[in-house]
Formats: structure tokens, C-alpha cells, sequence
């Protein structure tokens, strides 16, 4: 089981919202997850992101693998910590 921390889509049709999710990679992408960690909204000026620090970098250290887009989103937060 290889668990990811991923975006789930929400919101209607042409207004996207997302939600950071911890969730099992073989499970759809809106579908079951394990925790919820953040919000991503990108219909904001400056693009709206809410995140759990403290159950981000736990779910890290537990093996979790984010996904691209929310490396991105960590990286711009403060969250991930570049490798050196």
C-alpha cells in the first residue's frame, strides 16, 4: 500500500476547489482518503492554500509520497524542505 498526499477535486462545474488529502494511490482520486490536510483554491488572486503543518510533516515521516502539485504547493508554503 503506497499512500500519497494528493489533491481531491470539489466544487462545480468550471469552479474548481480542492482539498489535500492523504489517501491509498490505488484509490480514485475523489474518492476514499485517510485524513485531510489542507485546502487549495485556485481561483483566488493570490491562490488560496490552507494546510495542516503539523499532520503534513507527520504523514511525511510515515512514508507518504506527495504528488507534484503539491510538492509545489509545500515548497511555496514552507512545508518541504529543499534537499541539499
Amino acid at each position: 500500500m503506497s499512500v500519497k498526499i494528493r489533491l481531491a477535486r470539489y466544487g462545480s462545474k468550471k469552479k474548481p476547489c480542492y482539498r489535500i488529502v492523504v489517501a491509498d494511490s490505488e484509490n480514485p482520486r475523489d474518492g476514499r482518503f485517510l485524513e485531510t490536510v489542507g485546502t487549495y483554491n485556485p481561483l483566488l488572486d493570490p491562490a488560496g492554500v490552507s494546510l495542516k503543518g503539523e499532520r503534513i510533516t507527520y504523514w511525511i515521516d510515515k512514508g507518504a509520497i506527495p504528488t507534484d502539485t503539491v510538492r509545489s504547493l509545500l515548497k511555496k508554503e514552507g512545508l518541504l524542505a529543499k534537499p541539499a
